[in-house]
C-alpha cells in the first residue's frame, strides 16, 4: 500500500498537479459532514488530494482591471485539469481492483441541504481534505494556502476504498498566515467576520479561521451581481453597483433583484456554465484568494493594485472598462433610468 500510495500521488503530479497528499477516514476524524468520504463512496477509506496552480503572471493584471478574460480562462483550465486528474486516477485504481470515484473540482452541491443546491454545500470539501493531508494550511480567509503558491491554487480530490497511507499535515508554526487581514479588506461583501473565528477538527489537528457570515454575501458579490465596494472607490470586475447590505438579513432581498438585473446585462466575453444560473457566470471576484501570497510585500502590492484599479462600467455592447469612481458616477448618471436600474438601486 505504501507503493500504491506513492504511485497515486505521483499520478496526480505527472498529470499537472504541483502538490499531492493523502487523507484517510482517520486523519479526517472529527471534521464536518463535508469531510465524510463515504458520502461519495460507501466503504471509502482514503482520498488522494492535489493542487493545480493558477498562473501568477495573470493575477495582478486581473486585480488591476487590465485583463479579466485571461485569468478566467486560466481558472476554468485549472478546474478542468483537477477534475480530469480525479477521473483518470479513479479509473486507474478501479482497474487495480479498488472501488474509486472522481470528485469534481467545483460546482457540485448536496441536494438534501435545507435550500437544496442553493445552500451550495459541497459533496466534499477539498480544502479540508488538503489541509489534513499536508498540502497547505487554512488561512484566516478560510482558503487553503500553500507554501509556494499561496492561495492561488485549485484543489481536487479522488476517493477510494484502497487503504492508502496518509501524509501528515503541515506544522502549525510553518503557517505563513500572519492575520494581516488583507483578505478581509479585499472582500467587498464582508463575508469574513472581522472579529469572530471558528475552528474545525481534522484528526489530531485543529484549524482556525474567520467565521463566515451569510454565504449570500459571497453569492451576491462573487457571483458577479454587484461589485462596488461599500466605500465606492473601487469594484470587482462586476459592473453592478447595487447596495451591499451591512447586515446578513438584508442579503436575500438584495440578491433576487440583483440576479434578475444581471440576467438582462449584455453578454460579457468568456463565461462558464453554473448549475444555479440560467445564463453564463463570469469570473469577477476571487479577491481573497488572489491577494494571499506567501510574501507579505506581494500581498500589500496586490491589495494596492486592487484598490487603485478603479470602478468597472459596462457599455451597451457588453464590454467592460475600469474608470475612476467619479467617472463611473458620471457615466451611470447619463444613461436612461431603465438601463441604470440594471446596475444600481434607483
Amino acid at each position: 500500500m505504501d507503493q500504491l500510495s506513492r504511485m497515486a500521488m505521483d499520478f496526480a503530479i505527472s498529470n499537472g498537479a504541483v502538490l499531492a497528499g493523502i487523507a484517510t477516514v482517520e486523519s479526517l476524524a472529527g471534521g464536518p459532514p463535508s469531510t465524510d468520504l463515504t458520502y461519495v463512496l460507501p466503504g471509502a477509506k482514503s482520498a488522494v488530494t492535489f493542487a493545480v496552480p493558477l498562473d501568477q503572471e495573470l493575477i495582478e493584471l486581473y486585480l488591476g482591471k487590465k485583463d479579466r478574460i485571461s485569468h478566467e480562462k486560466d481558472n476554468v483550465r485549472a478546474n478542468t485539469v483537477c477534475s480530469g486528474i480525479s477521473l483518470d486516477l479513479s479509473k486507474f485504481l478501479q482497474q487495480k481492483g479498488f472501488a474509486s470515484v472522481p470528485v469534481a473540482a467545483n460546482n457540485v452541491y448536496r441536494p438534501e441541504s435545507a435550500k437544496g443546491l442553493f445552500d451550495m454545500v459541497p459533496d466534499l470539501s477539498h480544502r479540508y481534505i488538503a489541509a489534513a493531508s499536508g498540502i497547505g494550511h487554512i488561512g484566516l480567509s478560510g482558503n487553503l494556502i500553500t507554501t509556494e503558491y499561496g492561495a492561488a491554487v485549485i484543489l481536487g480530490s479522488m476517493v477510494t476504498t484502497a487503504e492508502l497511507a496518509p501524509t501528515p499535515p503541515l506544522l502549525p508554526e510553518d503557517n505563513y498566515c500572519d492575520q494581516c487581514r488583507l483578505c478581509q479588506a479585499a472582500c467587498a461583501s464582508g463575508l469574513m467576520d472581522p472579529e469572530e473565528q471558528v475552528s474545525v477538527q481534522l484528526g489530531d489537528v485543529e484549524h482556525t479561521y474567520s467565521k463566515r457570515r451569510d454565504y449570500l454575501r459571497c453569492e451576491f458579490v462573487c457571483g458577479g451581481f454587484t461589485g462596488l465596494h461599500p466605500l465606492g472607490k473601487w469594484s470587482t470586475w462586476s459592473p453592478g453597483r447595487f447596495h451591499i447590505p451591512e447586515k446578513d438579513e438584508g442579503f436575500r432581498a438584495a440578491t433576487i433583484p440583483g440576479l434578475k438585473a444581471y440576467e438582462k446585462w449584455p453578454a460579457i466575453e468568456g463565461g462558464f456554465y453554473h448549475i444555479l444560473m440560467r445564463r453564463k457566470l463570469y469570473l469577477t471576484c476571487g479577491n481573497c484568494q488572489l491577494i494571499c501570497h506567501p510574501d507579505k510585500e506581494a500581498r500589500k502590492r496586490r491589495y494596492k493594485i486592487l484598490t487603485e484599479s478603479g470602478v468597472v462600467v459596462q457599455s451597451e455592447d457588453g464590454s467592460l472598462e475600469a474608470v475612476t469612481a467619479e467617472e463611473a458616477r458620471k457615466t451611470i448618471a447619463t444613461v436612461s433610468a431603465e438601463r441604470r436600474a440594471l446596475y444600481e438601486n434607483i
